[in-house]
């Protein structure tokens, strides 16, 4: 997906279009690599501040655009997260995407899953569960913290530093069990560390008993628009011992960004 916001020509837009106006408004908050301030937003879309006010505070109310917590920056809303994962969950790419899930499944005989940044959260989009009898049940629409997750620490370290440094200095950082880090200088040097080897890890962070690996999906722009994980029981599976999995890992993530034009 480009991060250019796209023009439309005046002579190709109903006069006083209002959808038209909400969507190109939508558009840039959601290519602009930090989230925009109202001032901003007037710029990029070349409306006057009032109208884009106006209607930046209907889509406030209809839940697809919202404010960073603490601040005046617009980013993508709840809904609006949603209807994009829904939008990939059915898009032509999906059996393709389901595809490569279940060859490295049976490459690395654990569960793994795709999934995207959705607001603070990480929402799935695929999973394809091992055939052991003991395994972690989450299926696509499901939702993990970003800060206790393999996935979410991806997106985090990868993330703006400016930006990524408002999430720690604002976000909630909820301990999920003994092992979450909740401290914001050790979160920020954890992901420093992520950004640095190129994966992420969650070593019972989110749930007791359960690690995660992760690596991820880039696109065209070298940026990070998903993340391919595997689950670890780790009664079965440590994480050293995982670590040998990684090629093959990135290798699927390769493939997986060419499923759909992101």
């Amino acid at each position: 997906m480009s991060s250019q916001v796209l023009s439309v020509e005046d002579d190709a837009v109903p006069s006083g279009s209002a959808v038209l106006r909400a969507f190109k408004i939508i558009e840039a908050i959601a290519c602009s690599q930090t989230p925009p301030q109202l001032a901003e937003l007037c710029k990029q879309v070349d409306l006057p501040k009032p109208t884009v006010f106006r209607i930046l505070s209907t889509l406030e109310f209809a839940g697809l655009v919202g404010r960073e917590p603490g601040s005046k920056r617009y980013q993508g809303g709840e809904r609006l997260n949603r209807l994009a994962g829904q939008v990939l969950l059915s898009s032509p790419g999906r059996a393709a995407r389901h595809a490569i899930l279940e060859e490295l499944v049976e490459t690395v005989g654990e569960t793994c899953n795709l999934t995207i940044p959705n607001g603070n959260a990480v929402m799935y989009l695929d999973r394809i569960e091992t055939g052991w009898p003991l395994k972690l049940s989450l299926g696509a629409g499901s939702v993990e913290p970003l800060h206790a997750s393999a996935s979410g620490k991806l997106f985090l370290g990868y993330m703006n530093r400016r930006a990524r440094d408002r999430f720690i200095r604002q976000s909630p950082l909820v301990r999920h069990t003994q092992r979450t880090m909740v401290d914001p200088s050790r979160v920020s040097e954890e992901l420093d560390r992520v950004r640095q080897q190129g994966y992420a890890t969650d070593t019972e962070e989110y749930l007791s008993g359960v690690s995660c690996l992760a690596v991820p999906v880039l696109d065209v722009d070298g940026r990070v628009v998903a993340a391919l994980a595997m689950h670890l029981p780790s009664s079965r599976l440590g994480l050293a011992d995982a670590m040998e999995f990684i090629p093959a890992m990135r290798a699927a993530a390769e493939e997986m960004a060419q499923t759909v034009d992101w």
